[in-house]
């Protein structure tokens, strides 16, 4: 029996890659949420309106349209992705950040809960195979010297209003599986790249900025170091997860593939010098600018993935320099039919 599946955020990034991902497989009817913010595009998802997916605009926040929904579609399953996640916005303006990434997770828990469960620990018929699958980030974990992993056993310590607000939202997910029984698991990701993210990010701000050769903004020394992962490498993660998921559990996914934001700036230039050289001969290297360093920038992220590897057979099929290839050259497509 296919699962009745409410993705937050499908628009997005992350979640319009998972809703294209998902139909593909055509093993669930999917009901996509999506307030379609600045970072949000409907264009990001390549399947039309059918009995099977229906898109509906509107924001986690709307607990009316929440309960709504579960009840017009029979929503069984949950997977959340809908968050605002730009660390840098989250510094100037963080109300945002607390009211979309808490209390929209507040409001589908309490929803899920209300829809699938009479009492704590009992749930309705025909929903006792529903899942909740909140998908978060490694920058709960705080951040990391020279060497370690985050693990799923690290404490949190979260340096930004943007990480705080995830983990309290992680948080909210846990206590609503110890205290009713809430089938619900909860994933930490990497930093993730590939089609369809938002120009803000640093990969896509890399690429356009060297495609119009305007300085590339790099922080600080350019020394920090994150674990990149391919966006779809994620979402067969998040997919297996939402399958044979241990309830109640934390699953790690990262890439394994450690860089410094200087070396991925430098990769980035050198592959675009071959793909699509600077008509002048010159290197997009040059175009590398520090910029002041941003408030409280953490150092280090980096996964250890080891349970979701040894518990669920998942692993990473891109590397970063694989993955980056692909990257650009739908980048270079999407900025050559912009202007078009």
């Amino acid at each position: 029996m296919k699962r009745k599946i409410l993705i937050t955020g499908g628009a997005g990034f992350i979640g319009s890659n998972f809703v294209n991902y998902k139909s593909q497989k055509g093993t669930a009817a999917i009901v996509n949420l999506d307030k379609l913010t600045y970072a949000a595009d409907s264009k990001n998802i390549d399947i039309k309106e059918n009995e099977e997916y229906h898109f509906i605009e509107g924001d986690i926040c709307d607990a009316i349209l929440l309960s709504e929904i579960f009840k017009k579609y029979k929503i069984d399953t949950v997977i959340h992705f809908a968050a605002e996640s730009h660390v840098d916005n989250s510094i100037s303006g963080p109300k945002v950040f607390i009211d979309t990434n808490i209390l929209g997770t507040f409001n589908l828990l309490q929803e899920a809960y209300n829809s699938w469960m009479e009492a704590p620990n009992s749930f309705k018929s025909g929903f006792e195979n529903s899942r909740f699958i909140h998908i978060s980030t490694d920058e709960v974990y705080g951040t990391l010297g020279e060497t370690g992993l985050f693990t799923e056993e690290t404490p949190y310590a979260p340096n930004s209003p943007y990480s705080a607000s995830k983990a309290s939202s992680d948080f909210l997910v846990r206590s609503y599986f110890h205290t009713y029984g809430l089938p619900v698991i909860t994933t930490n990701c990497s930093n993730n790249y590939g089609p369809h993210q938002h120009d803000e990010k640093l990969i896509p701000t890399i690429i356009r900025k060297a495609l119009a050769k305007q300085p590339i903004p790099i922080y600080g020394d350019g020394t920090n170091v994150r674990d990149w992962l391919f966006v779809t490498d994620h979402c067969k993660g998040i997919d297996l997860v939402l399958e044979k998921g241990k309830l109640g559990e934390t699953y790690n996914i990262g890439g394994r593939n450690e860089r410094q934001n200087i070396y991925i700036a430098e990769t980035i230039c050198s592959i675009l010098d071959r793909k699509h050289p600077d008509k002048d001969g010159q290197s997009y290297t040059e175009l590398i600018t520090y910029v002041t360093d941003r408030p409280g920038h953490d150092y280090r992220y980096a996964i250890d993935a080891s349970k979701i590897e040894q518990e669920l057979g998942w692993k990473a099929e891109e590397n970063f320099e694989s993955g980056i290839e692909k990257t650009i050259e739908w980048y270079i497509d999407k900025y050559k039919n912009s202007k078009q």
